[in-house]
């Protein structure tokens, strides 16, 4: 692979999963993971390149198919205890080793995040890549009152006062990390081998698209989700559309985009 991107996308899509077999190429309003979390990417303005790296041989068909390049990763990097950061490390490894400057932005996305929003991909790349920080990842916006279970088997709260009960609007809101996309400087990521590094910002995205594939039961809620999305899309489009043809040629109208960005 050669690649003179300045911001560079990589997609890890390892074979194996015992949550869900084939998890990568399963799909999601009749795309495969992969194939969603290579089209968000390629549909970002400010992305120039995109990889993904895998041990199988179908994902990197589907991969190739979608637009994307590839590459191989060893076994040693593709098990349940290799890590996202040693995948990430391994693709800028390999393009240095072919003589390929690397990426100044490096854009980390996970496929079992298929609502991917080219637009918030872009809002993050800018903040790195103008200097604002080091780090942006995607994280949804929560007002949840969350609770753990102590040694003893009691409820404790964890960040709210359980005696106090404000309402939703009086309470700052928390951000639950999303998993979808974390936007690093390079240079920044290689030092110090881990995706939080130096300034960390998160970037806010809608909280119905932020699902996580790790269950059969997220596949049914993702596929359920992008039906909607795709429905109130067409709805808009249709009700851009007049009845009558008017005598002269209308202004376009844009329709609500989909959570993934997708027409």
């Amino acid at each position: 692979m050669h690649s003179s991107a300045t911001v560079l996308a990589v997609v890890p899509a390892r074979a194996g999963s015992k949550g869900i077999p084939g998890k990568n190429l399963r799909t999601v309003g009749g795309r495969s993971l992969v194939r969603r979390a290579v089209e968000s990417a390629r549909s970002a303005a400010l992305i120039d390149a995109v990889v993904v790296t895998t041990d199988g041989d179908a994902i990197a068909a589907e991969a190739r198919a979608a637009g994307a390049d590839v590459v191989r990763r060893p076994a040693d990097l593709a098990g349940d205890q290799a890590s996202s950061e040693s995948a990430l490390l391994h693709v800028l490894d390999e393009l240095e080793a072919a003589g390929d400057a690397l990426p100044e932005v490096l854009v980390f996305l996970q496929a079992t995040s298929p609502f991917i929003d080219p637009d918030d991909l872009d809002t993050a790349i800018r903040r790195v890549a103008e200097g604002h920080a080091d780090v942006v990842f995607a994280a949804a916006p929560s007002h949840a009152f969350l609770w753990r279970i102590a040694d003893d088997g009691s409820a404790v709260a964890v960040n709210h006062d359980a005696a106090t009960r404000p309402r939703r609007q009086d309470r700052a809101a928390e951000y639950r990390e999303t998993g979808a996309s974390y936007v690093m400087r390079t240079d920044g990521f290689r030092q110090h081998r881990h995706r939080f590094h130096g300034r960390v910002e998160l970037i806010a995205v809608d909280p119905a698209g932020a699902i996580d594939i790790d269950d059969e039961t997220d596949l049914i809620t993702a596929d359920a989700t992008a039906e909607a999305t795709a429905d109130a899309t067409a709805d808009a489009r249709a009700a851009a559309v007049p009845i009558h043809a008017p005598d002269h040629d209308p202004s376009p109208t844009r329709a609500a985009p989909a959570l993934n960005g997708a027409p």
